[in-house]
Order: C-alpha cells, then sequence, then structure tokens
C-alpha cells in the first residue's frame, strides 16, 4: 500500500525557493556576474587579518622596513577591489531584484485577468491589491537581497574559518562544536517566523481592504456618520499589524541574541586557550592578533547570516500568497468554433445554477427561447435570479445543468473571447477608467476607432452635446470611474461605448434605475437607439421601464412562472400584475 508523506517545511521551503529562481532565469548573465562579485569581495574579506599577521611579526617585532612600506600599499588595493567588486554586486542583484519585481506582477496580473468570476466574488479587491502592490516586494528579500547575504557572507565565514584552521586547527575546532546547536535554534525559529509572516501578510491584505472601502465610499461615510466606525475599523486592523509585527520581532530578538551567545562562548574559550599558548611561546605576537581579529570579523557575517532567517521566511511567506494566486485555475474555454457575427438566436433548455457555499438553486429549469432582435425584460423580486440568468449569456458562470445556445451554437462549443465579441452590457453599476472620454468610449478591442465612429457613437447616445461644452472635448480625463461626470452623464458614455462596439447581443442592467427624471429621459432615448436591431435582454425593477419589451419574463426563486406582453400579464392578474400594482399604487 503506498503511503503519501506531506513534505516537510524545508522541502516546501526549497520548492518555492527553485520556482522563485526560475523568475532569475532570464537574466541570469546578471545574476551570475553579481554572484562573481560577491564572491570577490567576500574572499578578500580574510586577507585583512592575513596582512595584520606579518605587519606585526614582519615590521613590527623583526624591524623589516621593506616589508612595512609595502603594507600601505597592499592596504589601498585591497579596499580598491573590494570597493569596486561591491558596486558590480550591489548593482546588479538590484537589477535582477527589480526585474524579478516586475516580471512577478505581470504574472500576477495576467493571471487575475484570466481568473473566473466566481474568483472575484469570493477574493476581497483589497486583498488582491495587497498581493500585487506590497507582498510581492517581500520576494526580492528571497530571490536577491537574502541571496546576496547568504553568498557573500558564507563565502565570508568559510573564508575566515580556512584562514582560522591553517593557524590553529585546534583552536578552530572549538568552533564547530556549537553548530548543531546553532542549527536547532535557527529550524526553530524559522517555523514560528515563517508562520508570523504569512499571518502578517494576510492582515496587510485585510488593511488595505478597509482603506479601500473608505475612500471609494466616502459619500455614504460622510452622510451616515460613519467616520468613528471606520476608523475603529482601521485602528483595529493597523493594531493588529502591529501586534503581528512585534511578534515577529520578539522571536527575532530572541533567537539573535541566543545564536550570538553561542558564538561569544566559542569565542570566551578560544581567547583563553590562545593566551595560554602565547603564554607558553607557541604562537607568535602576530598569530595571536590575526587569529583574535579573524574571530571579531567572523562576528558580523554570522548576525547578519541569523538576521537573514527573518528576511528569507517573511518572503517564502510572500512566495506561498504569490505562487498560490499564480496556481488558480484560469477561467475554463473549451469553444473552440468562431463566429463572424451571430444574428442573436438564444437558445436556454432546463438551466439550473447553485453558486458555492448555496444549497437554494439561483436557477432551476430556465427553458426560453429568444429571437433574434427580440426585446426581453427579465422582472421578478430581488434575488430571483434575473442578473444571474443574464450572467450565463456571456459565460461569467456556467450553468450546473442544462444548455445555453446562441444561433443554435452551444456556448460552451464557442471561444470565450469569440461569444464575448458579440455581447454589450450597460448595467447600472456603470465602469470606466481614469482616462479621456475617447479612451472610455473606444476601450478594448475598439481602441483603434477613428474619431469619427467615436463621435458618431456620442451623437447617437445623446452624449455630444454634453461632451462638446466640456474644456477639452473627448480628450478630458474624467477621473477614477467617471466622478467628474454626473450619474447620467456617466451612464450615457457607458451606451456611446456599447454603440460603437456594435455587438448583436445587448444586456441591459436596471440602466436607468439610478437617474432624475431628466436624465432618464436623454438615456431612455439613447437605450431606444441602441436597443434597434439586437437582442436585447432588459433587467429591471421599475416595471415603467419594460412596458414595450417585445415580451416579459417573470421569475421567481429562480423558476420563470410568467411570461408574456405588457397587456397580457397585466390582464391575467398574476405575479407581474400584483408587482405592477404595488409600484404604482402610490
Amino acid at each position: 500500500m503506498n503511503t503519501r508523506h506531506e513534505p516537510t517545511e524545508w522541502q516546501k521551503s526549497r520548492a518555492l525557493y527553485l520556482r522563485l529562481l526560475g523568475y532569475v532565469k532570464p537574466y541570469w548573465r546578471m545574476f551570475a556576474l553579481s554572484l562573481f562579485a560577491l564572491v570577490l569581495t567576500a574572499a578578500t574579506e580574510p586577507m585583512l587579518p592575513a596582512l595584520f599577521k606579518p605587519l606585526l611579526d614582519e615590521g613590527f617585532v623583526a624591524r623589516n622596513e621593506t616589508f612595512i612600506k609595502w603594507i600601505p600599499i597592499l592596504l589601498l588595493a585591497l579596499f580598491l577591489v573590494r570597493g569596486v567588486t561591491s558596486f558590480v554586486s550591489t548593482y546588479c542583484m538590484a537589477w535582477v531584484g527589480s526585474r524579478l519585481v516586475m516580471d512577478l506582477r505581470a504574472a500576477m496580473f495576467d493571471r487575475l485577468m484570466a481568473l473566473p468570476t466566481r474568483y472575484f466574488d469570493q477574493h476581497p479587491s483589497g486583498q488582491l491589491i495587497a498581493h500585487l502592490a506590497f507582498n510581492v516586494t517581500q520576494v526580492t528579500q528571497a530571490a536577491t537581497s537574502s541571496l546576496t547575504t547568504l553568498v557573500r557572507d558564507t563565502v565570508t565565514v568559510l573564508g575566515l574559518l580556512g584562514y582560522l584552521l591553517w593557524l590553529n586547527w585546534q583552536l578552530t575546532l572549538i568552533v564547530f562544536t556549537m553548530v548543531p546547536l546553532t542549527l536547532w535554534v535557527v529550524k526553530i525559529a524559522s517555523t514560528r517566523l515563517r508562520g508570523l509572516s504569512r499571518r502578517a501578510q494576510q492582515n496587510l491584505g485585510e488593511l488595505t481592504q478597509v482603506i479601500d472601502e473608505a475612500v471609494g465610499g466616502h459619500r455614504v461615510v460622510k452622510l451616515y456618520g460613519g467616520e468613528d466606525y471606520e476608523r475603529g475599523r482601521f485602528r483595529q486592523a493597523a493594531n493588529q499589524a502591529r501586534l503581528y509585527e512585534m511578534k515577529r520581532v520578539a522571536a527575532n530578538a530572541v533567537y539573535e541574541p541566543v545564536i550570538q551567545f553561542i558564538a561569544a562562548v566559542a569565542l570566551a574559550i578560544i581567547v583563553y586557550i590562545a593566551a595560554g599558548q602565547a603564554s607558553a611561546n607557541t604562537t607568535t605576537v602576530g598569530g595571536f592578533v590575526a587569529f583574535f581579529m579573524a574571530m571579531l570579523l567572523l562576528f558580523a557575517p554570522l548576525k547578519r547570516l541569523t538576521a537573514l532567517n527573518d528576511q528569507l521566511q517573511r518572503a517564502l511567506a510572500a512566495s506561498e500568497t504569490i505562487f498560490g494566486l499564480l496556481d488558480e485555475d484560469a477561467e475554463r474555454d473549451t469553444g473552440s468554433r468562431t463566429l463572424d457575427r451571430v444574428e442573436g438566436r438564444l437558445t436556454l433548455r432546463d438551466v439550473t445554477l447553485t453558486y458555492p457555499g448555496k444549497t437554494v438553486p439561483a436557477l432551476a429549469g430556465i427553458t426560453l427561447d429568444i429571437a433574434a432582435g427580440e426585446t426581453v425584460a427579465l422582472v421578478g423580486a430581488s434575488g430571483s435570479g434575473k442578473t444571474t440568468l443574464a450572467n450565463l449569456v456571456p459565460r461569467f458562470y456556467d450553468p450546473d445543468a442544462g444548455t445555453i445556445a446562441l444561433d443554435g451554437v452551444d456556448l460552451r462549443e464557442l471561444r470565450l473571447q469569440d461569444l464575448r465579441r458579440q455581447i454589450a452590457l450597460v448595467s447600472q453599476d456603470v465602469v470606466l477608467f481614469n482616462d479621456t472620454l475617447a479612451r472610455n468610449i473606444a476601450y478594448g478591442a475598439k481602441r483603434d476607432a477613428a474619431p469619427d465612429e467615436i463621435r458618431a457613437a456620442c451623437v447617437a447616445a445623446h452624449a455630444w452635446d454634453f461632451i462638446q461644452a466640456l474644456p477639452e472635448g473627448l480628450d478630458t480625463l474624467i477621473g477614477e470611474n467617471g466622478m467628474r461626470l454626473s450619474g447620467g452623464q456617466r451612464q450615457r458614455i457607458a451606451i456611446a461605448r456599447a454603440i460603437l462596439k456594435n455587438a448583436p447581443v445587448l444586456i441591459l442592467d436596471e440602466a436607468t434605475s439610478a437617474l432624475d427624471n431628466e436624465s432618464e429621459r436623454h438615456v431612455q432615448a439613447a437605450l431606444e437607439t441602441l436597443m434597434q436591431h439586437r437582442t436585447t435582454l432588459v433587467i429591471a425593477h421599475r416595471l415603467s421601464t419594460v412596458e414595450r419589451a417585445d415580451r416579459i419574463v417573470v421569475l421567481e426563486g429562480g423558476r420563470i412562472i410568467e411570461t408574456g406582453t405588457h397587456a397580457d400579464l397585466l390582464a391575467r392578474q398574476g405575479r407581474y400584475a400584483q408587482l405592477h400594482a404595488l409600484q404604482f399604487s402610490a
């Protein structure tokens, strides 16, 4: 019987690190140059105590004047070499690190663009922003900065230990007796630091989420007096971040002195024995000073190597998050067929969908035929399944059962990009970008549209008059999500974008529900232009906006309970008539 063993923390760390180094591979020449310079810098470290031994023995004891004259030149040459190699290694490693961050951010953003709608429904935007903006920078600690310290200081320590062995192997063996104890302390600290770093980075996402919500919803916050509540949320998240940081600092502050104390014990023993050897004339003054200096020079790289563990664990915790995102399954694009331009016939057969984590289906057994060019309104109470049904058409979600066909072709057989090219969307929640009006209208696949085409779309959307009145016209920057425009103006820009796309299938999701009467009049006129000769799904709570639809479909509990024209449904005195009476009774 095969027994599957879970990988150890060391194996996980090794796999993470090797995967991370895979992103460094394209820049291996610069990386190799940096490592080569690092090794040269580290190799010069033992030369300093090595110069002091002959300086004392030959210069001050034997009074060799010729040798004394060469010492200053050798010192200058040594530090010149160290300065050049240190610059080369630092610059090259920083260059590789900046490229690594850029490549990881690009890979993460590319993955985000390919993820299904379900993923965004389940992950707060603040967490995703934190991953791309902050967590990814921690990775450079593992791939570049930590590696710099590891290579340089390891070579330095090995070089100094080699020199110490050459000077006095008996004393140097004392250092090696402390290695197992040091490794045990590092192992315990690594586990603790990784867990704290992981939780701290998760908390950073929560902190970003609070900021994002408070800034994005500042009007609601001010209007409803939510300032104190938001301050409390922010302080709680910020304090949690502080607590995690202090726990990390405490763990790091405990184990670093422990390791240094172990090294100090070794040094005390060595100094005691070396002093005895000097008094017994078994070592020279220069040899004793060189040995003692080399021992002191060991402290700085050993301290950096112990501090390295904290940086490395933070970086590996960030790597877990980053690679977790990169390993998410992309949106399934099972189709292979393409269509130039569809007529717009939609056919739904026994369509059922249940959202993850829910037991009650959002849609159950939906069967519906929509002719090309027909306008079908979906009405019903909140939660009846209207928006869910509309979201199935561009395959933001796939049904659990049943089929949806466009012009007789199952949507799953069409390439996603080709399917979505046939569909335009105008919703209540207009999405605009912090760019010019022209680039918001000629967006995506239409970015190369001619100025005349953009202007014609604006005229058809009843937007040209207010655009002309702006100081820079179509070149006006509209701010974050179009904040410099009114609600009606934003809606008409979204309609102009849909008109320019000229897709045969149109989805209108509460497109006029949040507008005043004047804005609604302009938007409704623009929508009537947009809907001509297109298959249109209209989702609306305000029944006055769907009275002229070719057909009205009434949904309740994810099922179709009525269908017909406005007049027919009123005459039946069913659910639609009840909804209509509730809205117009006042």
